[in-house]
């Protein structure tokens, strides 16, 4: 199995993002699937933690063509769907039931830099493709 980072697609809303940055994407649970507790005897209990959110960071060129849309989404507080996909891994994670967070940080120098938008997943999900 290779990895190729061309293989890798988002899709936000239906909308294929392009002018990725160098980190394009990642992906995380914001809690984990379960915690433990330990009694005073030894006896170790395991509680479900039944919390579905996940956050998704995609960061794009400044020159994205899909920036615009991305920053409206962010002053919308539209939800839409959001799914990460690498077929030549297998990897699929996102949700449909997202909303960004807020607009990026900005910073204009020398070089064109790249705009990070954090985005909550209220049904995180990753699966196997």
């Amino acid at each position: 199995m290779k990895y190729d980072a061309r293989d890798c697609t988002v899709l936000v809303d239906d909308v294929f993002i392009t002018g990725m940055g160098e980190t394009m994407v990642t992906g995380e649970k914001d809690e984990d699937s379960f915690t433990t507790a330990v009694g005073a005897q030894g006896d170790v209990v395991e509680n479900e933690v039944n919390n579905p959110l996940g956050t998704i960071t995609l960061t794009v060129q400044a020159t994205s063509p899909q920036k615009a849309m991305l920053l409206e989404l962010a002053n919308s507080g539209e939800h839409v769907s959001v799914w990460v996909t690498n077929k030549s891994i297998g990897e699929q994670f996102g949700g449909t039931d997202c909303r960004v967070k807020k607009t990026p940080s900005l910073e204009h120098a020398a070089e064109a830099g790249e705009r990070e938008f954090e985005i909550q997943a209220f049904d995180y999900t990753v699966r196997p493709v």
